[in-house]
């Protein structure tokens, strides 16, 4: 396995500590197209590093192939063969892990893009299915327009629209669609569970950092 070079690696360390202002929604956001003909500045295989803030180890990031454009007009990285991420609080302790078929960083807007099976994991074990998410550094907030599929130990949950902090400890669903008690799935690994017809109505409160608005159910 080779590891990214310093000096990118230093690049990245200063992406993550970046610190802003508020989450936009990806409907408002200028996203630039990934052009067939940009040729990348740099290329790594069989990446495998971890990456520092103020002298703590904050991710490893695990990757195929890592693309570098950053002589474009709007410069990003590309993952197109899949990313592994590893979040790590203050003791190197596990905060969560993500991972995508594919990913696109937008260096400007520090953006990530993630696309394909999305499969988030938190401290608590909760798991986070969706088909696209995005990663906003600067307001240190994770949301989605996709449908999202959260399993819980308790219940699962399920609808359109989430949000929620990097921790994915406080996290809300602006439109469910069900909510189903966790004995109903059987989950196999790197699947998603199958749907039940057994829908339970949504409320308004707050619960181990979830949240739903009420009467958003469908009919």
């Amino acid at each position: 396995m080779r590891s990214l070079p310093f000096i990118a690696a230093v690049t990245v360390a200063s992406i993550w500590a970046t610190v802003a202002t508020s989450c936009k929604d990806d409907s408002n956001i200028e996203t630039a197209e990934v052009m067939a003909g940009d040729v990348p500045t740099m290329m790594t295989r069989d990446v495998e590093t971890l990456i520092s803030d103020s002298g703590v180890t904050r991710y490893k990031i695990n990757t195929p192939v890592w693309y570098m454009y950053d002589e474009v007009e709007e410069p990003y990285w590309r993952f197109p063969d899949g990313l592994n991420l590893v979040k790590f609080d203050n003791f190197f302790r596990t905060e969560a892990t993500v991972d995508a078929d594919s990913a696109i960083y937008y260096k400007r807007k520090q953006l990530w893009r993630l696309d394909g099976n999305v499969n988030i994991s938190n401290v608590m074990n909760e798991k986070f299915l969706t088909q696209q998410l995005y990663w906003d550094q600067r307001s240190h907030k994770l949301y989605s327009d996709s449908f999202i599929h959260i399993e819980r130990t308790d219940r699962v949950l399920e609808g359109y629209g989430f949000e929620s902090n990097e921790q994915m400890t406080q996290y809300s669903i602006r439109k469910v669609s069900g909510i189903f008690p966790a004995s109903e799935f059987k989950s196999k690994r790197g699947e998603t569970p199958a749907r039940t017809d057994s829908v339970a109505p949504a409320d308004s409160t707050s619960h181990g950092g979830y949240s739903a608005a009420a009467g958003e159910m469908p009919e």
